[in-house]
């Protein structure tokens, strides 16, 4: 058993939560998938794509309940990223909490499971 984040901006998350299921980001819908990231990746993604952005929203997801549909792909500095070939639904969130931002830098302290 092991998490995996995905991280939403608030229209992003409350869009999620009104629909029960969505296809991701504006990122993800280019893409053809849904950007995920492990524990280890997390903290850069933010800080990558998320930088100083406030009202984020990151939501754990089990590995084990997305099946064939989650493929690991190499990705930023050839390592394997989390990808769901299907939309992500309410079902698969095992939480989803606010991400705080202090200072210009999010907050990850007792957030990630």
């Amino acid at each position: 058993m092991a998490h995996i984040y995905k991280i939403f901006r608030a229209p992003e998350y409350a869009a999620f939560v009104q629909n029960g299921s969505t296809l991701g980001a504006p990122i993800d819908l280019a893409d053809g998938y849904v950007h995920i990231s492990t524990r280890d990746q997390v903290v850069e993604t933010v800080a990558k794509h998320f930088a100083g952005e406030d009202g984020l929203k990151i939501l754990a997801i089990e590995t084990d309940t997305l099946g064939d549909a989650l493929k690991w792909e190499v990705s930023r500095g050839g390592a394997l990223f989390p990808h769901l070939y299907r939309e992500l639904r309410a079902e698969d969130v095992i939480w989803a909490r606010d991400l705080p931002l202090r200072d210009g830098v999010h907050q990850f302290d007792g957030l990630l499971s």
